[in-house]
């Protein structure tokens, strides 16, 4: 069993072509030997984005504080804490502070094989 604090996991920049002052920490991941899924803090700076992509595979996210949108082709979707998104493989999609004064954060969950 692993029992740890965020505040023990470093926050590292995204580097990833059309993030925008986005940064990351793995909560769980592949360096805790986690089997299955890795667990991932997101925190967006003040209009700050994920970039707009798709992927293999789908993911769990839960809103944890701030005011985001989840960008779709179909347009903008507010959401704000303790709402929760199923994004589904290939879908397009891009997380988006919408403040432009205050940090927002998002807690996502993927499969360890395509945790990077």
């Amino acid at each position: 069993m692993i029992i740890k604090s965020q505040d023990q996991v470093s926050q590292v920049p995204v580097d990833m072509e059309g993030a925008v002052d986005v940064k990351v920490q793995v909560m769980l991941g592949p360096s805790d030997h986690a089997p299955t899924m890795a667990m991932r803090i997101f925190e967006l700076a003040p209009s700050g984005h994920t970039p707009f992509h798709t992927h293999a595979f789908e993911h769990e996210v839960m809103i944890l504080t701030g005011s985001i949108a989840v960008v779709t082709p179909e347009g903008d979707i507010p959401v704000k804490p303790g709402d929760v998104v199923l994004v589904m493989a290939n879908e397009p999609h891009q997380f988006k502070n919408v403040s432009d004064t205050q940090n927002a954060r998002f807690m996502c969950l993927v499969p360890i094989a395509y945790q990077t």
